[in-house]
């Protein structure tokens, strides 16, 4: 049986200038909300911040600041010290946490509690539990051992100290889940290889885990350094930046200069200072992930 085929009328070029008109109307009905937002609360925003921040006169004023040479080394310690002791804790927790017993999975639900728990609440705990007068832990030591706790957030080390322990404990599950779910896409094939071979638990992580999680320990690294860099709730929550303005980091100066001393050029060009060792961190981060697992 034959088959009939009818031609269908094809579109003149009015009608096809007419259509393609119209979709592009109607993509940029579409686009225009979101360039406008975008244009309003993301590149006026930071040309703003630029141009506040462009005045070299912000920049003597605060190297002549000894506040400000103090919150540099602060700054470094805080993330040389908790990025490192962060994902090194979280690179040991998350093979516990791979464990198959059913206790260790509830465990890892309270475990996580710290980084689901909005941070007031938490660090405000915290600020609770380490007053030196009538605080949950020297109350705890006097009722225990009959010894006077020490001034926590009184003395500057120790402050620092504390803030860089709440730190740590907010932010440790995020990335122990991170590494965990690094560990759960291993094959348990080359586990098994390795332990026909006789090899230790310890050669196990370094010939089979270590080069697996490699590359995810790394770029983990880089994020949680551009994200720590701009933690303000660890500091300011916790210790408010005392005493005598001893505990700051470029995040919380930069909001005292800001917002306390009604020195808004200095608060932005106080945050403008991070930014030549911030830059590189983002530029070396969008290039390990364009690269994929292989970079």
């Amino acid at each position: 049986m034959a088959v009939t085929t009818i031609p269908l009328p094809s579109r003149t070029g009015r009608e096809r200038r007419a259509g393609l008109s119209l979709e592009t109307g109607w993509g940029i009905a579409l686009v225009l909300p979101y360039a406008v937002f975008f244009l309003l609360f993301v590149v006026w925003p930071v040309l703003y911040g630029l141009w506040l921040g462009s005045s070299p006169k912000s920049y003597a004023t605060l190297v002549a600041d000894p506040l400000f040479l103090r919150t540099l080394v602060n700054t470094v310690v805080f993330l040389g010290v908790g990025i490192n002791l962060k994902l090194f804790l979280a690179l040991l927790l998350s093979g516990f946490f791979a464990c198959t017993r059913p206790w260790i999975r509830w465990l890892s639900v309270v475990f996580i509690l710290p980084w689901a728990v909005p941070s007031i609440p938490t660090i405000l705990s915290f600020r609770w539990m380490l007053n030196s007068e009538w605080g949950m832990l020297n109350g705890l030591l006097w009722d225990v051992f009959r010894i006077e706790g020490p001034w926590w957030l009184v003395d500057p080390h120790l402050a620092f100290a504390s803030v860089i322990t709440v730190h740590v404990w907010k932010y440790l599950p995020f990335w122990t889940l991170i590494l965990l779910a690094g560990r759960m896409a291993i094959p348990t094939d080359l586990y098994e290889a390795a332990r026909i071979d006789g090899a230790t638990p310890l050669q196990q992580f370094t010939h089979v885990t270590w080069p697996h999680l490699r590359n995810l320990y790394v770029t983990s690294t880089l994020l949680s350094t551009i994200w720590s860099l701009g933690d303000f709730n660890s500091v300011y929550l916790l210790t408010g930046g005392g005493p005598a303005e001893l505990t700051h980091v470029l995040a919380t100066l930069g909001i005292r200069y800001a917002f306390n001393l009604q020195e808004l050029g200095l608060g932005v060009a106080t945050v403008m200072v991070a930014l030549p060792a911030l830059l590189p961190l983002v530029i070396l981060l969008v290039r390990r992930l364009g690269k994929g697992a292989d970079a």
